[in-house]
């Protein structure tokens, strides 16, 4: 049973790779070089909204044609339970806000679950020539490099990524705990993109990373890249990363930071 399971295992990474790299390639030469941010209400972001359903229409297109038994689960609306006992869950533009600016920090994120465990996942952040995977026991890889997160420092040298909400009280939460958490730790980093915030500590980029208000789409890959790089992940003490709350951090750090979070309030507005 687990050599088929690892046969599931390669075949669902060399999909995962393949819609991935579709979905880069069209939304790095489908985005406009004159987008402009501010030219009208509407017109930049429907553009951003345009790129970001037709990036999640091609990914299960893709997925669906070789694959039409598996169920899927997408920011953009796709919803399919399926009956293969694989799942796909998809981010097709993780970063809308950089993407809609010109900033580089932008992924598609694909994860494949089997019986309810993610058992393999791609970040794809073509800005970044950059492609993170992993399968669930055989490592993570950043294009052909395997990862190590970092060897945990002190907090005091702990360098922290953080996301903040686009709700004004949920922001206004999220930056008073910033203020109580950055005289402890090293410095904090907001890049804009979970999933590539994920596979930086995953990369030893960053020591940790935590977020409130993530969804499933967001954290699966870079949940596991994390994790077969070497570093812990969760939400609350004894409980899995979840929309309260997400961690993932090298194990040391990971240690001091969950319970100080959870005292900060860190999951909670």
């Amino acid at each position: 049973m687990s050599a088929q399971v690892d046969q599931l295992k390669a075949e669902l990474l060399e999909l995962a790779l393949e819609a991935a790299h579709r979905a880069g390639a069209l939304l790095l030469d489908g985005r406009p070089g004159e987008l402009e941010v501010a030219a009208t209400k509407s017109s930049a972001v429907d553009v951003v909204t345009e790129m970001d359903l037709a990036s999640e229409k091609l990914i299960t297109g893709y997925l669906s044609e070789r694959r039409p038994d598996d169920g899927f689960l997408g920011e953009e609306g796709a919803s399919f339970e399926g009956s293969s006992g694989v799942r796909w869950v998809i981010d097709p533009l993780d970063g809308t806000v950089n993407y809609l600016y010109g900033l580089p920090g932008w992924a598609v994120s694909i994860a494949a679950e089997f019986e309810g465990e993610t058992v393999v996942a791609v970040v794809e952040a073509p800005p970044r020539r950059e492609t993170f995977r992993a399968a669930l026991g055989h490592g993570a890889f950043c294009n052909a490099k395997p990862l190590h997160c970092r060897t945990a420092p002190p907090l005091d040298q702990a360098l922290v990524g953080t996301g903040f909400n686009y709700v004004a009280e949920r922001r206004a939460a999220q930056a008073d705990l910033v203020r109580q958490l950055i005289p402890r730790v090293r410095d904090i980093r907001r890049s804009g993109s979970a999933a590539i915030d994920l596979c930086d500590v995953a990369a030893g980029r960053l020591d940790a990373f935590y977020e409130r208000g993530l969804h499933a789409w967001d954290l699966a890959a870079g949940d596991l890249v994390a994790r077969e790089a070497g570093a812990r992940t969760g939400g609350r003490p004894g409980l899995p990363a979840d929309g309260d709350l997400a961690l993932a951090a090298s194990p040391g750090v990971f240690e001091i930071l969950q319970p100080l979070l959870d005292r900060l309030g860190a999951w909670h507005d």
